[in-house]
């Protein structure tokens, strides 16, 4: 098959729409737009957004600006002072917490924050620690333990590492 043997498929190409070209065309006179008004007219296109006069709904609802991160992680939060109730050397994670009816989901994850008085050895194990409640479980005498792999390492502040 050469260039010059190409055609389109049968049906794909149309004649243009040739209006107001007189009575046997079918599109005599309005040339199928109705009567009168702006869309009538010759450039009379209206933006899609006007709607008429009345305010428009991006104007109506600026509460709704904005956008909703699918990837948020929801945590649980557990406050020091919650785990008191537990003996010391306990081992305390989210399946004890449940129990005790510090948290409610198994399966959203749990972060443990420092509020609250912590004299207790215990053995807690989170997802996440926050670093003032970190200190104060290992300077109680207990340790903690991250669910589902290492937290990252912090930043160091001041500059590159040699």
């Amino acid at each position: 098959m050469r260039m010059h043997e190409f055609k389109p498929a049968p049906g794909e190409k149309r004649k243009a729409k040739r209006v107001g070209r007189g009575h046997g065309s079918g599109l005599v006179k309005t040339a199928g737009r109705g009567t009168k008004g702006q869309k009538a007219r010759a450039g009379g296109s209206i933006n899609p957004r006007f709607e008429g006069g009345q305010l428009p709904i991006i104007q109506r609802l600026p509460y709704k600006r904005g956008f909703t991160n699918i990837f948020r992680v929801e945590f649980q939060e557990v406050n020091l002072g919650r785990l008191a109730g537990f003996p010391a050397g306990a081992a305390v994670g989210p399946a004890e917490m449940i129990k005790a009816g510090i948290i409610k989901s198994a399966t959203q994850p749990v972060k443990v924050l420092s509020h609250g008085a912590f004299d207790r050895a215990l053995r807690v194990t989170a997802h996440r620690f926050s670093a003032s409640a970190r200190a104060k479980i290992e300077a109680a005498g207990g340790s903690v333990a991250l669910i589902g792999g290492e937290e990252p390492e912090a930043k160091d502040t001041e500059g590159k590492a040699e």
